[in-house]
């Protein structure tokens, strides 16, 4: 009755975990069936909600809170609209560019939705709102959310002490009129994810994590150190980063500040994208929308900049003379530092010193390194720090950035974005990554939850093969391209590893 598009959605659930966008009808069985089973393994629950689906709406949700003595207030709304994978990823307070009228209506709206329920404690009354003004609830959230923060900066509140005097059976700290509204408030969720594939989930040891510190107006929300892994067993979220301003602007200079000033190494992260969606034109302008994400997609991607050809160059140099120090260091600790066994800088007999590395080549005199690339040379003069500070100057123009080191990985923080790089070895396999190899590897480590296919099979590009559930998300392996499933290596119920070997696939070849 309501018609398509509609939205599955998990009816114990949120964070998007058991939701499903059904734009037909003879897709709605399968989405189904998905949803469910995200929902069951989320929330031990499979029961599901159907929405009418609206295309481009804004998520704007009001912070409510009551005690027990009848009083209900509301600490004015959110706007969540930015979101992937129907999880949000940029909140701010309040909403930008809602009508006053439209914002007065959504926030009794709230309270009475709390006091139609004798609610006691925090909430959040979720609305989706069309582009034309109207609202429509969508859920009450019983629980404090991710996203409070922007709501303590903009009030000056604090929202965990109001809820232990409420607990206490205590009143509420202030009436409505004494609640007001100061600046503006951004908050971004940083995730261990790759937006490059998809906002995949990633797993690994965080080899570096440091924030802005003594930075006006911001506030950082993690519970994680460097040094920490980000397992399978958990959400991937790293941090909040929250930023407070005079006013809208100002909070978003300071968020992109901020963001240019995370470290984090060891596994991919999604603070560039971010950092590329609050310097967005359309979102600092306002427009926001929970298609936001895909409607600027192209633009949102990583692109290459002029001062992007000499970081890889920059990177093999701190490679290389994180190496020289090293060797430095035990020829000292060794007694000989005139030992032949103490010089890292490539000498050959009778042939020009050089190292080589994945594309990169050459080195002359310490800490001095000429790169080509191409038909380009690079000449960078290096000072490494034992903190990862790097001094350098590239063709005697000075450069200053960071580098965290993983074994054979690098990670050079340059220009507020994180450049990552892995040296590619003598013992290193001689297809390169990503080559077609006929084999389906695992993009993550998870549960295999379903397999569509047996051996003999033959599918079509894009044909779903198996289902690999991973954080309480479902992730669909497709077939790279028409073929024969060769053979099976895994089965419903397995356990496999990043990496792991899921199935050989034969290329159908044309006549």
């Amino acid at each position: 009755n309501i018609g398509f598009p509609v939205l599955l959605k998990a009816s114990a659930g949120g964070g998007g975990k058991g939701m499903r966008v059904v734009e037909r009808a003879e897709d709605l069985a399968d989405g189904i069936a998905g949803a469910k089973r995200e929902a069951a393994a989320a929330f031990g629950d499979d029961r599901l909600l159907i929405e009418k689906y609206l295309t481009r709406p804004r998520h704007v949700e009001v912070q409510v809170f009551a005690d027990r003595h009848g009083n209900a207030v509301h600490l004015f709304e959110r706007d969540c609209s930015v979101q992937r994978r129907h999880q949000k990823v940029v909140e701010e307070a309040p909403a930008p560019g809602l009508d006053e009228t439209v914002r007065t209506s959504m926030a009794k709206a709230a309270i009475d939705a709390a006091k139609a329920i004798d609610y006691v404690g925090t909430g959040t009354v979720e609305f989706i709102m069309d582009e034309d003004g109207a609202f429509y609830f969508m859920e009450m959230n019983t629980r404090l959310q991710v996203e409070h923060p922007v709501t303590e900066a903009i009030t000056g509140e604090d929202l965990v002490a109001w809820q232990i005097r409420v607990a206490e059976g205590g009143t509420l700290p202030l009436s409505q009129d004494r609640i007001s509204v100061s600046g503006h408030a951004l908050e971004v969720r940083i995730y261990a994810e790759d937006p490059e594939r998809e906002f995949l989930p990633q797993t690994g040891r965080l080899s570096r994590l440091a924030f802005p510190e003594d930075m006006d107006g911001v506030r950082i929300d993690t519970g994680v150190v460097q040094g920490d892994s980000v397992s399978v067993h958990y959400d991937p979220m790293i941090a909040k980063l929250i930023t407070h301003g005079r006013d809208r602007a100002e909070a978003l200079r300071r968020m992109s500040r901020a963001l240019g000033e995370v470290r984090i190494a060891g596994l991919a992260n999604n603070v560039p994208y971010l950092k590329r969606i609050v310097e967005h034109q359309a979102f600092i302008a306002g427009g926001v929308d929970t298609r936001f994400i895909e409607t600027y997609r192209e633009d949102l991607a990583a692109v290459e900049t002029p001062e992007s050809d000499s970081i890889p160059a920059l990177a093999a140099a701190a490679l290389l003379e994180a190496e020289r120090l090293d060797v430095v260091r035990q020829a000292r600790l060794g007694g000989d530092p005139y030992s032949p066994w103490a010089m890292a800088y490539g000498w050959r007999l009778n042939d020009n010193p050089q190292h080589r590395l994945t594309l990169l080549q050459g080195a002359d005199e310490a800490g001095t390194y000429m790169f080509e690339q191409g038909e380009k040379q690079v000449r960078i003069g290096l000072s490494l720090h034992a903190d990862g500070r790097l001094e350098a100057r590239l063709d005697g123009v000075s450069i200053h950035a960071e580098a965290a080191f993983e074994g054979d990985a690098i990670t050079v923080f340059y220009g507020g974005t994180a450049h990552r790089y892995v040296l590619k070895t003598a013992l290193a396999s001689g297809a390169e990554a990503g080559e077609d190899s006929g084999h389906v590897a695992a993009p993550m480590p998870g549960k295999l939850i379903a397999v569509h296919v047996a051996e003999g099979a033959e599918v079509t590009k894009g044909d779903p093969l198996m289902v690999l559930e991973a954080m309480k998300m479902e992730h669909v392996i497709r077939a790279p391209d028409d073929g024969v499933i060769a053979a099976l290596h895994y089965g419903p119920g397995d356990q496999v590893e990043e990496g792991a070997d899921l199935l050989l696939f034969e290329t159908r070849i044309a006549d």
